[in-house]
């Protein structure tokens, strides 16, 4: 394979980099940054662009420091850890003007970003992945499994609970775990097909409940799903009890989670008596909070999403909120909306969801996206209708090359 010298102009989506070679443009995989000089070993060869892998650093930016992870370059879970936080977040909000600017054809301003000043120790939710080689997370491009003690970037009762839960990985066969912390501690454990038996779970969910969690959900290859113990955590949402079991989607990024679900609220406004539709509610993390103020209708395909919701409903005693369980591509309705929430999955929007909120024609629309590319291209369809008040970057994944997207979109 060639090896070739170039210098580094931008970061791209997904972890990527682009550099040139002969007038080529060069997408770069690897830790590096926007300045420096890196070997590269060009993997593929397409018409318009190479694909390539880091070598070496030739020349290193002085920017550049040493990742705070001893798993750095081996664990696949993080991109970044070699650039200094604040020019983590300018690479986001690069990456993000760039998307905006090819797909949406939209040179728009960035809002100032929302992020938590300590990049560290923030996910309250862990997912890890299980192997003979231990229990941590996947080589990048590979299922081999990197074993780890800790993780920084998990709240330490989860780094905590992760090396009790060591000797059960041993112990018992096993693909992936996933913690959760709030109030109390629970866990999914998700099985391979030779390990069906009830003598099996039973003994499994005792070994978890005896190392402190109050409840453990184990999964079969079949997707169902066997519950011991109490299967729910609380966590603080604005003024509400937030109840969430393993089997729903949470941003495990709480601390910010919580600025951003009052920042919603707050910017838009006066509620009472808005008619809100949620479209890819979950649990109801961004539209809870703006009840009781307003009329929510919350879209949900997964089942146990809608229970957690309803539950919380029940905690926090809030009468004017209802869940549909659908998916946003399957719901039709004739009702008025003033407000949608559109969170879709990192797909972005069908055309059917986008048809049926232009024909639903509210007059504010907030979009939370996790991947920049489909939000520009969804985007330039709902600006046919629709002007965007502002628009701003969420850095919810702090040294990983994920990046979220707030926008807020008004009738014109």
């Amino acid at each position: 394979m060639a090896v070739l010298v170039i210098k580094i102009d931008r970061p791209a989506y997904g972890g990527m980099s682009i550099g040139r070679h002969d007038g080529k443009i060069v997408m770069v995989k690897g830790a590096v940054m926007p300045g420096e000089t890196a070997e590269v070993v060009i993997e593929d060869e397409k018409k318009d662009y190479l694909s390539a892998s880091v070598k070496k650093i030739i020349e290193p930016s002085p920017r550049r420091i040493v990742p705070a992870c001893k798993y750095s370059g081996r664990c696949g879970g993080c991109q970044l850890q070699h650039i200094p936080y604040d020019l983590q977040l300018e690479v986001k909000e690069e990456i993000l003007r760039d998307c905006l600017r090819r797909l949406a054809k939209e040179e728009t301003r960035l809002s100032g970003p929302l992020f938590d000043g300590n990049p560290w120790n923030y996910r309250v939710r862990g997912q890890f992945k299980v192997s003979r080689e231990g229990i941590g997370f996947c080589k990048n491009n590979s299922i081999e499994v990197v074993d780890i003690d800790s993780c920084p970037l998990m709240t330490e009762e989860i780094n905590t609970l992760l090396v009790k839960i060591k000797p059960a990985v041993r112990d018992f066969d096993m693909t992936e775990i996933h913690i959760t912390a709030g109030d109390c501690f629970t866990a999914l454990v998700r099985l391979p097909s030779r390990t069906k038996h009830a003598f099996d779970m039973n003994a499994l969910s005792s070994r978890f409940l005896d190392l402190g969690f109050s409840g453990i959900c184990i999964e079969t290859p079949d997707k169902k799903i066997s519950r011991y113990g109490e299967s729910c955590v609380a966590l603080d949402l604005r003024d509400l009890k937030y109840s969430v079991s393993p089997m729903t989607f949470i941003q495990s990024h709480w601390r910010l989670n919580q600025r951003v679900a009052g920042f919603i609220k707050d910017s838009l406004g006066p509620l009472r008596g808005a008619r809100v539709l949620d479209m890819y509610s979950g649990a109801g993390n961004f539209s809870m909070p703006l009840a009781p103020d307003a009329v929510v209708t919350a879209l949900e395909e997964n089942p146990y999403a809608a229970e957690d919701g309803r539950r919380s409903l029940e905690i926090n005693g809030i009468k004017n909120y209802r869940f549909i369980t659908s998916s946003a591509e399957n719901f039709h309705t004739r009702e008025d909306f003033d407000i949608v929430i559109l969170d879709p999955p990192r797909q972005g929007l069908a055309n059917r969801v986008i048809n049926s909120v232009l024909s639903i024609g509210p007059e504010k629309i907030v979009y939370i996206s996790c991947n920049p590319a489909t939000f520009a291209r969804d985007l330039k369809k709902l600006q046919n209708k629709y002007d965007m008040e502002s628009v701003r970057m969420i850095d919810f994944f702090p040294q990983t090359f994920h990046i979220e997207t707030l926008a807020f979109l008004r009738l014109r």
